[in-house]
């Protein structure tokens, strides 16, 4: 039997772990050999990319990647997990409508490297436990603060004014890894004198890939579905590194994993090493001990 190999952009739906989309992927693809790339909260929707098969190699290469969200702010109570999932813990009524200038003003505020304190319902290890862990004991511990980048945040709602009765807004942000939009959300809230919550969130992108070009979980399991149409080759999912093209004499080097002569040119590290029909050979990066070389941070077997 033919192991399916490449990238699959799922659409996740709403009420499944990341780890529940792997598992039904595994059934799915008949394949054990199926891995995501950073994990959605249950209750959060749009772009999972699945690496399938030889694809789970660069797994780890594509956590890094930026994400772009479109995030629903409402105004008036806060909750423990920071989104509409959580308990009430504050709750201030929203006393008079707002100029969606001022909104716009503190989304500009935000933008750029800022400093965050992940929630307590997160999956941040503390002391060996997730911070989750903690936060279902009623255990309140320090949280280290991380800096995040906010490249860019829109406000998407179009009217002037926010009203009192019902202050509700969305908007767009792309984001550095580990950026929690639900505590973003909160911060916006903060700034303007009320709790606040994520009331609802969809990842519109992760790295190069984008919803539209997105499967759901229906499709997949159509009679009719060809599976390998869904399917990115490998290389899509590590199309931001720099690019090595060597000739059959060094691809034989490559596959064997060795310890190659810096190329000219490639100053950045890691890189993908392709042969002339553009399939990557391998990830490598530039020797930690020995100035001028590079070695191999994964090879990539290819059939």
């Amino acid at each position: 039997m033919t192991v399916r190999q490449g990238i699959l952009a799922l659409q996740k739906p709403a009420g499944m772990t990341s780890h529940d989309c792997v598992a039904k992927i595994r059934r799915i693809f008949s394949t054990k050999k199926v891995g995501h790339t950073g994990t959605l909260d249950p209750e959060v929707t749009g772009v999972l990319p699945i690496c399938i098969g030889r694809a789970t190699k660069i797994a780890e290469y594509m956590s890094d990647y930026g994400k772009e969200y479109i995030g629903e702010v409402t105004l008036g109570f806060s909750t423990e997990t920071e989104d509409a999932h959580g308990e009430k813990i504050r709750e201030k009524e929203v006393e008079s409508d707002i100029d969606f200038d001022e909104i716009k003003a503190i989304l500009k505020s935000l933008t750029g490297e800022i400093e965050q304190v992940p929630p307590m319902y997160s999956a941040v290890k503390v002391n060996g436990k997730k911070l989750y862990e903690y936060a279902r004991k009623g255990i309140e511990v320090e949280r280290p603060k991380r800096k995040i980048t906010i490249f860019e945040l829109e406000l998407l709602t179009k009217e002037d004014t926010l009203k009192k009765d019902h202050p509700v807004f969305s908007f767009r942000v792309k984001c550095s890894k580990g950026t929690y939009v639900r505590t973003l959300a909160v911060a916006i809230g903060e700034k303007l004198g009320y709790p606040a919550h994520m009331s609802s969130l969809i990842r519109t992108a992760s790295g190069p890939f984008t919803l539209s070009e997105c499967v759901t979980f229906e499709q997949l399991e159509s009679p009719e579905a060809q599976l390998d149409q869904y399917l990115f080759p490998l290389e899509r999912g590590i199309s931001h590194f720099p690019k090595w093209i060597v000739d059959q004499e060094i691809e034989a080097s490559v596959r064997n994993g060795s310890v190659l002569p810096q190329p000219k040119d490639l100053e950045q590290s890691p890189f993908g090493v392709y042969n002339e029909e553009g399939k990557c050979l391998a990830i490598y990066q530039l020797h930690p001990s020995k100035p001028g070389l590079i070695k191999p941070a994964k090879v990539l077997a290819i059939e």
